[in-house]
């Protein structure tokens, strides 16, 4: 079986991330949870350490203003995340005694929440049964499992039931196993250059076994950044966290040659509430 073969490997080869270390609560791991999406470990690291010195419990977050909170986001991009994040430290603080919920259902409703974020939480944040999916361990089901190079198109209830259908009955085993499928696929059985002869599923790898066919099916496309309304929008917002306090328009007019691409972004960003306008014209990152 799968789990057995990732279970010890995982024990003895797991990165030593800082929300993986004992004594990291629920609501570290939600926080990192939050950061990590599209977002390499290694740029995360100090911010998320930065976050749980400041701010160690949900109500400590909530309390803060929404600059402060933007502005301590720094560097992560999309930081709509950040603003999520604040919004469900307050739903914790007043909704459920200032202690992440361990139901899935109830991970589901907060604020920027979603079904892999819930479970992840579940598993990781409370050692519990919940089969955690995402590209990486689509991956090594789509190779270990199906024998085919790639994972295609996610499948949410398909992806759901293969994962589940690998995890051990009892919780805290569950959680090793769930945590072990997420770093073989993202330090081993990678999408260009998997190290096979480091894998502890090698000899149980149906891909292995055919032969490693190369995948032929749709795959998603890749996103660029240069010139997007992405790359303008973190280039505004750099502006806005930089600075002591309210800017005028023509510092954020420096940064980006194109006007309408550049006052698109600038209203995309107001009407998301990550900036705002003061009365006198000027623009600053939202009270």
């Amino acid at each position: 079986m799968l789990a057995e073969l990732i279970f010890p490997w995982f024990r003895a080869q797991a990165r030593d991330l800082p929300w993986r270390r004992p004594g990291t609560t629920p609501w570290g791991v939600l926080v990192s949870e939050f950061m990590l999406q599209q977002t390499p470990v290694a740029r995360v690291e100090p911010v998320w350490q930065d976050w749980m010195g400041r701010w160690p419990v949900p109500s400590d977050l909530a309390a803060a203003p929404r600059a402060d909170v933007l502005r301590a986001w720094g560097k992560l991009g999309y930081p709509r995340r950040a603003i999520r994040l604040h919004d469900a430290a307050a739903a914790i603080a007043e909704q459920h005694g200032d202690a992440v919920p361990s139901d899935v259902d109830a991970l589901e409703a907060l604020p920027g929440v979603g079904s892999y974020t819930a479970r992840a939480v579940a598993a990781f944040g409370f050692g519990l049964r919940a089969p955690v999916v995402d590209t990486n361990v689509r991956r090594v089901v789509a190779r270990a499992v199906h024998g085919q190079g790639d994972a295609g198109p996610a499948r949410t209830r398909a992806d759901l039931a293969d994962v589940d259908a690998l995890l051990p009955r009892d919780d805290a085993e569950a959680a090793v196993v769930s945590a072990g499928l997420m770093e073989l696929g993202a330090v081993v059985c990678t999408a260009r250059t998997p190290r096979c002869g480091s894998c502890p599923a090698l000899d149980r790898c149906a891909w292995v076994a055919a032969g490693k066919p190369a995948y032929d099916g749709p795959r998603k496309p890749v996103q660029g950044f240069a010139g997007t309304d992405r790359q303008v929008r973190g280039k505004l917002m750099d502006v806005l966290r930089t600075a002591p306090g309210p800017v005028e328009r023509i510092a954020l007019d420096a940064v980006w040659s194109d006007a309408g691409q550049r006052d698109r972004c600038l209203h995309s960003l107001l009407v998301d509430g990550l900036a705002e306008q003061t009365d006198d014209g000027r623009f600053a990152l939202p009270a």
